[in-house]
């Protein structure tokens, strides 16, 4: 009997698991954004709205199903393969789909395997201790591997600008924690100061040097996690290093030294303690690593003691800070993230932070010519006449995307004569027009409307309250930006977002074709002429993601018959390989499909444009983020973030990666048989 209660008991958690996942990520990812309204008060219009005028002016009755022409209205159909053909070429990319499912485990097609390259607490420095669960310290963590990784980048050793793939850096940020899932007695509301001590060097980043072993001198085990190490990492090398929500940071660019980036602590408003919240990021050509601070205003406490008329109130109301307590309760022990006492603080949060792995010494930069708001991803490319665009989404429901054009040129020949290109350009928010064309309207103070007389009396102004200043421009509110990204062989720009469930259906009309987009979609962008600092652009959808099963989702794949692909939802973070194809993480599956997050595969150009497959599947309660190639392809890292997420630590709902309590967030390498590529012979 008691068997059989515990057994009941095991399956209601299980039915249980991706609603306690959706309400735990919701709680601590993004402070439970999800669950109020969205704080965007403009009245720009929806890119639903745009979308539904591109495709097509005729009416559709609601809820039928959508056609390739509709799409890609204007544009020319490509040959689509017969069911035959496809089967023929099934493994045209070099592996057989796996499925979705449930497993807690990494799942990766026949031919491949997935290792455990380093995990939650492993030590990364010759005085750090091994992780004990029992006898966790905030000193001890600040030289160990932080919590839910997210961002994964790979920089070649022993230089930068070299095309090893055997040796190198990963440079992996942390962007929250799960207290439920870390400590044995944590009591939610009221952590201990120790606690959230660890919380604090658990945020942040990583950099650790790892090394490939030399093929064949360990034997191949296909297919899953056997613990065949054919990667591994250096403990105490002088690479290794923490960057978390405690060290010392400069503030770089136009904001700084603006009074509201001065504190208690640093009155002169030019540098900051530590960087929170790091969801994705970016690498560049200069060998440094771009770390983005997303849903910074969950950790701020109590905006309602600000006066209504002070300024900086509705400036922190626009970003989502909470008018009481925080969940986390941080403001029990630092002054820093009580508005009451420090109201400029968040401030100083929000941005990108530019870190050299290559250089332990040096000093993290946070650089404000690239805006503030919920950074998601900052993906650099130098232009035809040698200045850098970076491109970046706010990832919030109803935000924008933005990219930023330098007013200096990257110079191959000097490393150093870059590191600071960052600091002087123009940022710029995306409109979408319904013709397929739009605009980059420039983010500058005293164009248009970004003057004194509507809050805005100096760039600065425009760089802090980047929101605000955007709203007044008339940009498309996006259905949350996540990760943008550029094809190195099309340079076409790929648009994730990822969804977003709180549209009403007063927003968009009755043949709206995805009033509640709970599935994301992926833009296809092309700068006019090929031109990344072009102010003009036309564009596509490339993907509407979905179950092509459920004729209720309006799933759409570039016009490859749906019948045929994979099942999507809530796109994230991707990454392109050497020939160009398109991989995307997820992070939404549990909620939408009742399976796990993954990673898929898909051509962007050919007679297989559209044809998604999908290549990994994580465990349980488990997002996976940051899908990153070595130079020569023939490894595949990512991170897998908050296994287990939706259990408790005394009900786990995850025991990955080791098979015991707790889980612990991880990166991951997939590699394949004889050393081959990933993808390709």
């Amino acid at each position: 009997m008691t068997e059989t209660r515990v057994n009941r008991s095991r399956r209601s958690t299980l039915m249980l698991l991706p609603l306690r996942r959706a309400l735990q990520t919701c709680r601590w990812a993004c402070g439970s954004k999800c669950f109020q309204q969205p704080v965007n008060p403009s009245d720009n219009p929806t890119f639903e709205s745009i979308l539904q005028r591109r495709l097509d002016r005729r009416v559709l009755l609601k809820g039928a199903a959508l056609s390739a022409s509709f799409l890609v209205a204007g544009s020319t159909p490509l040959a689509r393969l017969s069911a035959g053909e496809v089967a023929a070429r099934g493994a045209s990319l070099g592996f057989d789909p796996i499925s979705l499912n449930t497993e807690d485990r990494v799942t990766v097609p026949e031919g491949y395997q997935s290792q455990v390259l380093i995990r939650w607490g492993d030590p990364l420095t010759s005085t750090a201790p091994a992780f004990q669960l029992d006898a966790q310290r905030a000193a001890a963590q600040a030289e160990q591997f932080g919590y839910n990784c997210d961002f994964v980048g790979f920089f070649p050793l022993p230089r930068w600008g070299a095309r090893v793939s055997t040796m190198g850096l990963l440079a992996v940020n942390h962007e929250y924690t799960n207290p439920e899932l870390m400590f044995p007695d944590y009591v939610a509301g009221n952590p201990t100061q120790e606690q959230v001590a660890i919380e604090l060097a658990a945020h942040g980043v990583s950099i650790v040097e790892v090394r490939r072993r030399r093929r064949g001198a360990i034997p191949f085990v296909p297919s899953g996690e056997a613990g065949v190490e054919r990667w591994t990492y250096v403990v105490g090398s002088a690479y290794n290093r923490r960057i978390t929500a405690e060290t010392s940071m400069e503030i770089t660019g136009p904001a700084k030294g603006h009074p509201w980036l001065r504190t208690s602590d640093d009155p002169s408003g030019v540098t900051v303690r530590g960087t929170l919240n790091n969801c994705a990021g970016g690498k560049t050509p200069w060998g440094t690593l771009l770390t983005c601070e997303e849903n910074f205003h969950q950790y701020f406490a109590n905006l309602d003691a600000l006066p209504d008329d002070d300024p900086r109130k509705a400036a922190h109301a626009r970003y989502g800070l909470p008018a009481g307590a925080t969940e986390r309760r941080w403001e029990l022990y630092h002054a820093r993230f009580d508005l009451a006492r420090e109201p400029n603080e968040p401030f100083r949060f929000g941005w990108v932070v530019e870190i050299d792995p290559y250089d332990p010494s040096s000093t993290p930069r946070k650089r404000t010519a690239l805006g503030r708001f919920k950074h998601e991803g900052a993906t650099v490319v130098v232009n035809g006449d040698g200045r850098v665009v970076v491109y970046s989404g706010d990832d919030e429901r109803f935000e924008y995307i933005y990219k930023f054009v330098s007013s200096g040129r990257f110079d191959p020949r000097s490393r150093e004569a870059n590191f600071d290109l960052l600091d002087e350009g123009t940022l710029y928010v995306a409109r979408f027009n319904d013709d397929g064309t739009g605009e980059w309207l420039p983010l500058v103070h005293g164009a248009g409307p970004l003057t004194a007389e509507n809050g805005f009396a100096s760039q600065a102004d425009v760089l802090i309250n980047t929101r605000g200043a955007a709203d007044l421009l008339g940009a498309n509110k996006m259905d949350r930006p996540e990760d943008i990204e550029v094809n190195p062989v099309n340079g076409k720009v790929y648009c994730v977002l990822t969804n977003n469930t709180r549209r009403q259906p007063d927003q968009v009309n009755a043949a709206n074709p995805r009033p509640n987009n709970k599935h994301g979609h992926i833009i296809e962008l092309t700068e006019d002429g090929n031109d990344y600092a072009a102010t003009t652009f036309t564009w596509e959808i490339f993907m509407l993601c979905g179950d092509p099963a459920n004729p209720d989702d309006q799933a759409y794949f570039a016009g490859f018959d749906p019948s045929l692909v994979s099942p999507i939802s809530s796109p994230d973070n991707i990454t392109f390989d050497r020939a160009g194809n398109l991989w995307i993480a997820t992070d939404g599956q549990p909620g939408t499909f009742r399976k796990n997050d993954g990673i898929f595969v898909v051509p962007v150009e050919g007679p297989e444009r559209g044809y998604l497959r999908q290549f990994l599947s994580g465990p349980r309660g488990a997002e996976i983020c940051g899908p990153e190639f070595t130079p020569n392809g023939a490894g595949l890292f990512c991170a897998v973030q908050h296994p287990g997420e939706g259990g408790t630590f005394a009900q786990p709902a995850s025991t990955w990666p080791d098979g015991i309590a707790p889980p612990r967030p991880s990166v991951v390498v997939v590699t394949r048989e004889h050393g081959r590529p990933v993808i390709g012979s």
